[in-house]
Parts: structure tokens; sequence; C-alpha cells
């Protein structure tokens, strides 16, 4: 099967991202953006129909968004990914709403970037895409950067892919903006959801985008001073900001994993502990050792105990031990199996530091006993 062309980056095992492009340009969109995103995400853009390096033949006309986010999904079975954030502008964004309305189990997240639940109506789409079937595309690029961008910035790489495309892909692509109407089905969108407006864009105002936020149950919206359709190219850094602060949610469900598994009265000591030096580290234990980590399901909390309890007798960190101790009663390990992991520790790990590993378990199971 042909496949969308696209680019990897980042490490394997880190969440995946998606990013999807405006009509007219290729995955060079997110140029400015994606190297910063991979850093945390395993990103994989990728190019619509006909523009940058996909295949024309992907779409055809009278073409649906329905039948793009088909070929999203094929990209991810591909890819081995099974459920992905997702970020889209225009064309990409509306892929990411069928997405999340569709195939709600496919996504974790997502965010829509100068984009909408509909594109004014099919008319002026099918118009273009008579103009371009009949014309090209050379006199619709000439006019690019005044859809695309505020004042005077432009991308000329973003302008060339727009004259490069593909006519009759471009145009099946006006065809899926023709059909594409999901204002009844926004309420239905259950996966957290960031809107991101250009205040200058002309093709997709703000009014869109909260349009989206007004349905959708617990949507954010940002709106960003000076930046038209193609924000990711002209504002970057803003829209950076936003997109970590939304996709980096790590710390926040790690924050409530690292309280569910080592109590309430433990993370409030430490955080009460925190100074500015600390910080960092404590944000970096919540994002990843707790978001990531202790969240995947790919283990159970139970396993994760018996192997942590190991580890730290292992390198002898006693008062660690202690805390994972009571946070394996927790994830509901008897003392019994606390015991067999211990002793399992005195083959491998050795008899001195399974004694002493014994001596803070028993004094910790005595104290949650009541006993001691």
């Amino acid at each position: 099967m042909t496949l969308l062309n696209h680019r990897a980056e980042g490490p394997s095992s880190a969440p995946p991202l998606l990013l999807g492009p405006s009509l007219g340009t290729s995955y060079a969109l997110w140029d400015a953006v994606a190297p910063e995103l991979s850093i945390s995400h395993r990103v994989v853009r990728w190019d619509l129909p006909g523009h940058g390096g996909s295949a024309p033949g992907l779409i055809e006309a009278g073409a649906t968004v329905a039948d793009l986010a088909g070929l999203v999904l094929a990209l991810a079975d591909s890819l081995g990914i099974e459920r992905f954030a997702y970020a889209g502008v225009s064309l990409g964004g509306a892929v990411g709403l069928h997405l999340a309305v569709h195939h709600p189990q496919r996504l974790s997240s997502l965010a829509v970037i100068c984009s909408s639940a509909h594109f004014n109506g099919s008319r002026p789409w099918e118009e273009r895409a008579a103009a371009v079937r009949r014309e090209g595309l050379a006199g619709l690029a000439e006019n690019a950067d005044a859809r695309w961008f505020a004042g005077d910035f432009t991308v000329p790489r973003l302008v060339q892919d727009h004259r490069d495309a593909d006519p009759e892909a471009y145009a099946a692509c006006c065809d899926a903006l023709a059909a594409f109407d999901l204002r009844d089905r926004l309420t239905q969108i259950a996966v957290p959801t960031l809107l991101i407006a250009g205040r200058e864009d002309p093709a997709t105002p703000p009014a869109h985008l909260r349009e989206i936020a007004d349905a959708v149950p617990g949507a954010t919206l940002v709106e960003l001073p000076g930046a038209s359709h193609l924000a990711p190219a002209q504002c970057p850094e803003a829209v950076l900001t936003a997109l970590r602060a939304h996709f980096g949610q790590g710390a926040s469900r790690g924050m409530a994993v690292r309280r569910e598994v080592l109590g309430d009265a433990h993370v409030d000591r430490a955080q009460d502990r925190q100074t500015p030096f600390t910080a960092r580290f404590q944000d970096f234990i919540s994002r990843y050792a707790w978001g990531e980590i202790w969240t995947d399901p790919a283990l159970s909390r139970r396993e994760r105990s018996m192997i942590t309890l190991t580890a730290l007798v292992a390198h002898g960190h006693y008062d660690e031990l202690a805390m994972h101790v009571r946070a394996a009663r927790r994830n509901g390990l008897t003392p019994e199996e606390i015991g067999a992991v211990l002793l399992q520790t005195a083959v491998y790990c050795g008899v001195p530091a399974a004694n002493s590993a014994f001596a803070t378990a028993q004094r910790v199971l005595a104290e949650e006993d009541g006993t001691a």
C-alpha cells in the first residue's frame, strides 16, 4: 500500500505526536516547531496527497476529509502507532476533528490550529477546485502570502510547495473541504482539545475556533496576535508554547499517579520542601517517572512495585525502599509477597543487601499495622 510521505523525529519510545499540514503546504510547515516537540515526543509529520513527497494518486475527485483521515490512520498503523496525540493546521486540523469524532480510541489529545468545523460552505471550494483543474496552481500561488501570512512575512519554501503541488490532488483536497461540516458532532469530542486561532487569519478567523471551543467539552482556546493562517510558520514560539502546555500534560497526570502510589502525605512533604533550586527536578520526576513510566499500561502497578523494590535493594537505597514498601502495599502487594520479593533479592543482590532490606521492610510494615 502506498503511504503518505512523512518525516519522523524524536525517540521511537516517546509518546507519538502526528502533525498535519494546511492545504497547499508540505510538512515543511512544521520546520520551526517539530524539532522542539521531538525532544519529548515521537513526532511524525505528513504530506497531503500530491503535496511535498506524497503521491497524487492517493486521492481522487470527490474526496472527503474521512478519506484523508483514513490515510493518516494507515500511516500510523504502518509505524506501529496505535494511539497518538494530533495537531493539524487548516485542512490538517479538520482531519484531527474527524479523527476525534469518528476514531476517538486512536487519539490521546488534539490541537486544532487555524482551522474550522466548516469552511464557509461548499461553493467557494467548488469554484476553487474547478479553477485549479482548469488553470493549474500558478495564479493561486501568487496570492499565497496574502492568504497565509500577516504583514510582509513569507516563507519561500512553503510558497514553492504551493506552486509545485499536483493540481488534481489539490482540487480533490478542495472537494474534501467543500463537503466538510462537523458542527453538529463537536459535543461528542471527548479528548483534551486545544484550539489555536490567528487574530489576523482571513481564512479561518478566530470566530471559527471559538465556535469549536464553545462546543467541545473542556476545550481551551488560544488566540495569537499577529498570526495569520499558517501560525506555526509565522509565530512558531507562540504555537510551540501552547502545544507544549497542551501535550506536555505528563506533569499533572504524573502528579496524580504519584499521589495515588506514594500517598498525599509524602507528596505534600516533598512539595513543601521544594525550592527554586529543586523545582525543575520535582517537575522532571512528576513528568517522566510518574507521568510516562508509571502510567505505561504494559506493566501493572503491582509489577512496577516489585521491580522498584528490587532495584532499590540492589543499589542500597533503603530510605527510598521504605517509601516504596508503603507504595507496594497501596498497589495491592501483601506482606508475604513483599517478603518473597526481598528473598529473591538475597539470591541476586546479595544476602547483606537483603538483610538490610528485610529490616527496613519489617519496620515499615509494623508501622503500617500499628504494632511498632
